[in-house]
Order: structure tokens, then sequence, then C-alpha cells
């Protein structure tokens, strides 16, 4: 459960709970100088731009999915010398539903997979949202900073279930992504949705939350109740 404190917003608390996680870890030996970052990885409801800023100072990257609807920004292109006036600070838009504003990916992969069909991947580098001054990203100089991050697309085949499959946009906190890291990261994601519907399944179907099962016996006899 998350706890409001006046001025908090749902990302602040979330941050504020993954440090502590992350801060133990570290403590625990859980998580080493030369280790790879800690991945967190997030659903569409959670802004993975402004988790990646509140935890910057950690050894962690932020991989969450994205709406469709999405319009991220480019980095700003070289200026000009004779260019007048005030530099911009973003590039052109790149319009998750406009495949004109997408140019060419820095990686293309394709995979066969079992249960999706063939699955391909295509990455863009350096795409940032142009945050506005809501109360979340107020800060001391009043510049709102640019939190530049890799774009995932992802498509498949087919589902399982046989529905119509669509696009799934991803946003990771890091820069450079190579192809190696685009198929680890989409895969990530799959993992976690994996996980999550895990649980749907143990407290919506089986219901094992209702009698507080402490032991694999009664949650045996529980299933089969």
């Amino acid at each position: 459960a998350l706890r409001l404190a006046p001025g908090d917003d749902t990302a602040t608390v979330t941050a504020r709970q993954l440090r502590e996680l992350v801060e133990r870890l570290i403590t625990a030996g859980q998580w080493q100088t030369g280790d790879p970052d800690v991945l967190v990885v997030a659903d569409a409801g959670y802004d993975a731009p402004r988790l990646a800023y509140l935890l910057r100072d950690l050894p962690v990257q932020v991989l969450a999915r994205m709406r469709s609807d999405r319009v991220l920004r480019r980095q700003t292109p070289p200026r000009q010398p004779q260019a007048m006036g005030r530099p911009p600070r973003h590039g052109g838009e790149f319009v998750f539903g406009q495949p004109d504003t997408w140019g060419t990916p820095d990686t293309h992969t394709i995979t066969d997979t079992r249960l999706y069909g063939t699955a391909t991947a295509r990455s863009w580098d350096r795409l940032h949202p142009k945050l506005t001054h809501r109360p979340s990203w107020a800060t001391a100089d009043d510049t709102l900073p640019i939190v530049e991050g890799t774009v995932i697309r992802l498509d498949i085949e087919h589902l399982p279930s046989g529905a119509t499959p669509k696009p799934v946009w991803l946003w990771w906190s890091g820069t450079g992504a190579t192809e190696t890291d685009s198929d680890r990261l989409w895969q990530a994601y799959l993992r976690r949705f994996d996980i999550e519907h895990t649980f749907r399944l143990v407290k919506q179907t089986l219901g094992w939350t209702c009698p507080k099962i402490r032991t694999p016996e009664a949650a045996d006899r529980w299933t089969w109740l």
C-alpha cells in the first residue's frame, strides 16, 4: 500500500520504497560494486522517467511499459553557427502512433518464441518526455531535467489466447542499447508479466489470501476445496 504524504505523488512514494529495498540489498551484500544494475520492471501505470530520475544516484535501471499514445522528443540537433536566439531544449517529436516520425531504429532483432511466434523488437536511442511544471517536477531553479532513455517496440505474431496482439512500447532508462540489451529487456518485461499473472491466479482464482495460508500443505487443502 502506498502512503501519500502532503505533496507526494505515486512515483515519489514508489521511488522511496524502491530506494529502501535497494539499500537493504546493498547492506546485506546482495548487490556489490561491479554487479549489474538492479533492473526495476513496471507496467504502464508507473512514470518510468520520473522513477529513473528519483533513483539516479543508485545502481538501478528502470524498464516500464508506456501507453501507445505517448509522444517523446529526440535529442536537440547540433546548433548551427549562424543560429540566433535561445537554443532549443528538445528535438523533433517521436509519436508512438505515427510511424513516419520514428526514423531508422538503432537496433532491430527477430526472435522465434514458443508462445508468441515471431517476436520483432526495434529500439530508438536517447528519447525523452517533454516535462511540464507539475508539482512533482518542481525544482529549486525551476529548470526541468532532460531524462533520456531507450524506447523499444515489441511486435509478436500471435497470443496464446488467440486474441489479436497489440504492439508493446517499453522505455528503458539506459542509453546506447545493443541488440542483446534490447532482447534481454523485452524478455524481462514478459517475465514480469508472467509473475504478475501468477499472483493474480493465487489471489483471485485460488483465493489463497482469504485464509492467510502459511504452509504448502494448507495451500493444497484450500486449493482442493
